[in-house]
């Protein structure tokens, strides 16, 4: 990645490593609606799959 960075001139940056410290918990009421959301978006993007599917 950085030699293709610095082939347009721009100097790559060392960057540190993050790990991830928040915990997801879906058992509340705010957890639901992730969900529910998360399903619609997933059902609006693969439509024809999920007919597919429902279908066999």
């Amino acid at each position: 990645m950085n030699k293709k960075v610095e082939a347009y001139g721009v100097s790559a940056v060392a960057r540190p490593k993050i790990k991830a410290t928040k915990i997801l918990d879906l058992s509340g009421e705010s957890g639901k609606q992730i969900v529910k959301s998360e399903a619609k978006l997933a059902i609006r993007t693969h439509r024809k799959t999920f007919t597919k599917l429902a279908h066999m």
